[in-house]
């Protein structure tokens, strides 16, 4: 079987892959199979072919994935904790991440925190933002100087 209908038959197979799961994941090696299949058409060998669509397929992914993503994600709807992210908290027990102490209140919920500030402690009913999640820990920072 000649390379040429092998590599067309693989750029089909990623892009139908990639169309049912619509999750940019194969079209990547569409493109490197694409090519792959011109330079099969230019006579070139199999080796030269491997590599080509190896370059291109990870060139493709590198360059072109977190453009996708960034555009393409845009309307992907934040679940669970994601939500929290943002948002005002209040101090309810005095946060010092390096006695892995501190609470919050968030959103009528209760989380255990910790800050990345260079003192690692904030006092309690001081108001904070939520800079992110790690494990069951929300990330914190001062959020006003004023406290309740």
């Amino acid at each position: 079987m000649q390379t040429t209908v092998i590599w067309l038959s693989l750029f089909v197979l990623f892009l139908v892959i990639e169309i049912i799961t619509m999750g940019l994941t194969t079209i990547w090696f569409a493109g490197g199979a694409l090519v792959a299949f011109l330079v099969a058409v230019l006579g070139l060998g199999l080796g030269v072919q491997i590599i080509i669509f190896a370059i291109v397929s990870l060139a493709l992914l590198a360059v072109t994935r977190p453009l996708a993503m960034k555009y393409f994600n845009q309307e992907r709807q934040k679940t669970g904790a994601e939500l929290l992210i943002g948002q005002k908290a209040l101090v309810i027990e005095e946060i010092d991440t390096l006695s892995s102490k501190g609470r919050v209140e968030v959103r009528g919920q209760e989380w255990a925190a910790k800050t990345d500030a260079p003192e690692g402690k904030i006092p309690q009913n001081a108001i904070v933002v939520v800079e992110g999640i790690q494990g069951v820990k929300l990330i914190v920072r001062n959020g006003e100087e004023t406290k309740i």
